[in-house]
């Protein structure tokens, strides 16, 4: 019997070498117990009502890494060129449930070829803003989703995939690459209605890393909101409620622009980096043009544009090759809209992160968010530090302990 077995191992091993491709399963699961004050429960007529909350939430939310399992597969074709794919699952560890509306793919999910001249993909993919910046910052370092600026207004902890799209990424020439991608939208006699795209550009060097970006998309609250099973019509409001007298608010900072014509998001970021400290900035602008253009819901009967400038500052230092530590501040403004005094959201981050192995580690972080001015919904701005209930005040503190595992 051992004899069969060796020569069934033999031969399924000349076969992959003939065809000179793999295939590898991979993963992450990230589960933690979160803490935030204040989180919004009811809004009683123009009191918001809210208490203390306790509860275990998966990364995808929250935290460093969402749970997730893949496939990534490659298969070499000769002369150079590579065939290869993505499949990749994102779910809630904390119950099963899939994530990303649903989706049985809903992280990525892809095919494309390899070679001297680049990558070029076609499926649901991340966009070249987000794979320059997000690096750069306290998002993608070690604070997580929930160290996103303003419920993640400019994208950059990755609550949106792109739909329908081609994607091109170059080799890397002397440290610098660039990407450009472009999301087709399907409209029969309106070829830019829904349609996406983005480019971006960067340049990784032993000391400095430097990322710049943009995103346009038109038809926001159909193409880029609303691109997941739990979404609605065009009609619906996919970025978030306009208010409940029962509910607590969702995505309040910019819930209220659905019906805009097109969304851009502008960005560069740097890091530099010193032996084991790292200090880096970020600056994004998301613009919502042409307010009252589209079918997204408009009660407060918005018109024109409207834009949220975000600033943010971050370090990290590695105390020990097991252990790191960082540190951040962001500003976001959102300019007048209608003639109100717009909105404030000042936030402030810590994190730490303690490796127990190659593959699993612990960590733990805090986030401080404080409002001001008007929120998108034409209410008193609260806190909304993203993943978390809005705050029913101008203040609000969010933490998280957990363990992440990778695969």
């Amino acid at each position: 019997m051992k004899h069969v077995i060796a020569a069934a191992a033999t031969m399924v091993f000349a076969c992959s070498a003939s065809a000179q491709s793999s295939v590898l399963l991979y993963g992450v699961v990230d589960l933690g117990i979160n803490y935030t004050n204040n989180a919004q429960t009811a809004r009683l007529g123009a009191t918001p009502t809210g208490h203390s909350q306790v509860f275990m939430g998966d990364g995808t939310i929250t935290g460093l890494s969402g749970s997730r399992w893949g496939l990534r597969g490659s298969e070499a074709l000769g002369n150079g060129l590579t065939a290869v794919f993505v499949l990749e699952n994102g779910f809630f560890a904390n119950n099963g449930a899939l994530a990303q509306g649903g989706a049985g793919f809903g992280r990525q999910v892809y095919v494309g070829l390899q070679g001297a001249f680049g990558n070029i993909t076609l499926g649901r993919q991340y966009d070249p803003m987000l794979d320059y910046l997000q690096p750069l910052t306290v998002t993608g370092q070690w604070a997580g989703s929930m160290g996103a600026h303003a419920d993640d207004v400019d994208n950059l902890s990755n609550t949106n995939r792109v739909n329908n799209a081609i994607k091109f990424r170059s080799v890397a020439y002397s440290g610098f690459s660039w990407e450009g991608l472009y999301s087709f939208g399907g409209v029969a006699g309106q070829p830019t209605q829904n349609q996406i795209w983005s480019l971006g550009a960067g340049y990784s060097g032993s000391w400095l890393t430097v990322g710049l970006g943009y995103l346009n998309a038109r038809n926001p609250n159909v193409s880029f909101y609303g691109n997941t099973p739990n979404k609605g019509s065009s009609a619906a409001n996919n970025i978030g409620s306009f208010g409940l007298a029962t509910a607590g608010e969702s995505i309040p900072a910019y819930a209220g622009f659905a019906s805009a014509e097109t969304l851009s998001i502008a960005g560069a970021a740097f890091r530099i980096t010193v032996g084991d400290a790292q200090v880096g900035a970020v600056a994004t602008r998301t613009q919502f043009d042409s307010l009252g253009s589209q079918s997204g819901p408009n009660p407060l009967r918005y018109s024109g544009d409207v834009a949220f400038n975000s600033f943010e500052i971050n370090g990290s230092y590695r105390i020990t090759p097991a252990l790191q530590v960082g540190a951040g501040v962001n500003y976001t403004r959102r300019g007048s809209v209608n003639g109100d005094d717009g909105a404030r959201y000042q936030q402030a981050e810590l994190g730490t992160v303690y490796s127990l192995s190659t593959r699993t580690d612990l960590y733990a972080m805090c986030v401080y968010q404080h409002a001001s001015g008007r929120d998108s919904l034409g209410q008193a701005a609260v806190a909304t530090i993203n993943g978390f209930s809005p705050s029913a005040r101008d203040k609000q503190i969010a933490m998280r302990v957990a363990v992440r595992h990778k695969f």
